[in-house]
């Protein structure tokens, strides 16, 4: 190889793990609702959130303590802030979401939660007075109208008639609550933490607004992890959907950009639905090609850089784990969290 291709290959090889991962990532994120959904026949809604938060508070703990004068300030002077993150990020969007998939294909949940950032959008507008384009308002308009092909199945004309899928609805709510928790997330009030450790104190958050909850479901008699089948569908989420997914976005952030990771999380809504059809099994109507494709051209539309407006991070809402919409161009080691 003469000695001026050199750099230019230790330039490609130097990408090729970080787009790997970054290839990988949405993949963990989607994995979220795929375990939910196969593990919730056997594990009560709310304790499989409560686990699942727990097990990741317990291990990002050493960012808690390495962390903790900023910590301790931020709990003290922004208590109810903290909570309001694990109440919309963990206990709507862990609880809330897997009580939902009783009622909902993962399929539908999916797609419905993709619109997350539209929605984080039209919060910074109503509560904010943020700047909305006619492009943004026009992405917004698009996506909502592919939910609305999913939850009527695409039809339309039996709009009167038809019974709304309450897993659906619920689904929608989650949406909003994660937008609300995205806007949250960013401001003075989190800014002197690093990510890791004001992820893990809202880790710590959601695990301990879950617990009662959780507690509540053993005492009633609701159905509790037995079988090695919900213990590694539990393992899943925290490992794959939590730990995995939120350290390889961070990754991908840091060795290749913002913008460039940010370009990956486009990804959610096929892989999501993929392993909805390939894992469990769920049917792949006409109407969901249809409203994902709608979906996505109203998130990229509203969302994707250079399009002349202020670049935005696409959002999971599959997962509290992923950081949440902001502005592309904060340094590589502060990009906010969804899940």
């Amino acid at each position: 190889m003469p000695p001026a291709d050199l750099p230019a290959a230790k330039l490609s090889a130097a990408r090729f793990l970080p787009l790997t991962v970054m290839l990988l990532t949405p993949l963990f994120f989607s994995s979220n609702l795929i375990f939910g959904r196969s593990t919730i026949a056997e594990v009560a809604p709310f304790t499989l959130a409560c686990l699942r938060w727990t097990a990741a508070a317990v291990v990002l703990s050493p960012f808690l303590w390495r962390a903790r004068t900023q910590v301790r300030l931020y709990l003290a002077n922004h208590t109810v802030h903290w909570l309001a993150l694990g109440f919309l990020g963990m206990w709507i969007c862990g609880g809330g979401v897997y009580y939902a998939l009783q009622f909902t294909t993962a399929t539908n949940g999916t797609l419905i939660y993709t619109t997350s950032p539209l929605l984080v959008i039209l919060l910074e507008r109503l509560f904010f007075g943020r700047a909305t384009s006619l492009r943004e308002i026009g992405g917004i308009a698009v996506g909502f109208f592919g939910v609305s092909i999913i939850v009527l199945k695409g039809n339309f004309a039996g709009l009167a008639d038809s019974a709304f899928n309450r897993g659906d609805l619920m689904f929608i709510g989650a949406a909003l609550s994660w937008a609300g928790y995205s806007v949250l997330l960013k401001g003075p009030r989190t800014a002197s933490l690093p990510v890791s450790a004001l992820f893990a104190a809202v880790t710590l958050s959601g695990a301990l607004l879950l617990a009662p909850f959780a507690l509540w479901e053993y005492l009633s008699g609701a159905s509790m992890p037995q079988t090695w089948t919900a213990w590694g569908g539990i393992a899943g989420i925290v490992v794959f959907a939590s730990l995995l997914a939120f350290s390889g976005y961070q990754f991908g952030v840091a060795r290749l950009g913002a913008s460039t990771a940010s370009v990956f999380m486009y990804l959610l809504p096929p892989y999501g639905v993929g392993l909805a059809v390939l894992v469990l099994g769920e049917p792949f109507e006409s109407y969901h090609a249809i409203g994902i494709l709608t979906v996505l051209s109203g998130l990229v539309l509203a969302t994707a850089p250079g399009l002349g407006t202020k670049p935005r991070v696409p959002v999971s809402a599959s997962d509290p784990a992923l950081p949440p919409a902001q502005p592309i161009a904060p340094s590589a080691g502060k990009v906010s969290s969804s899940q």
